[in-house]
């Protein structure tokens, strides 16, 4: 029976510990957040490099809370970057991916 706690104790410190390295990102506008694990942050960042997605140019400033001009084209989100960031679109310029809500065509998260 003590073996037992004790397995169950050092599991139980092991599992603590794996969740307190795990870093995920939360950011949104209002009540909306959005929450993007490190592999999937990663795996855009790869997507935009290997695919070489082309950036925008808008004379705006593209910021979190910025409404896009209609003439910018946004981009279909890959199913491979995560479920929380499936009903976005996007828009890739200066060297970061903007999530964008396509209802509004505001811009909701930075990925730098």
């Amino acid at each position: 029976m003590n073996k037992l706690l004790t397995i169950a104790a050092a599991a139980s410190l092991l599992a603590t510990a794996a969740i307190a390295q795990t870093t995920v990102t939360t950011t949104g506008t209002g009540h909306a957040a959005i929450q993007i694990e490190p592999q999937y942050r990663t795996k855009i960042k790869t997507y935009v490099t290997e695919k070489k997605v082309r950036p925008i140019t808008t004379q705006e400033r593209l910021v979190v809370g910025a409404t896009l001009p209609t003439s910018v084209e946004l981009e279909a989100v890959p199913a491979d970057w995560g479920p929380s960031v499936s009903k976005y679109r996007y828009v890739y310029s200066n060297d970061r991916v903007m999530l964008v809500d396509p209802g509004t065509r505001t811009i909701v998260h930075e990925i730098d």
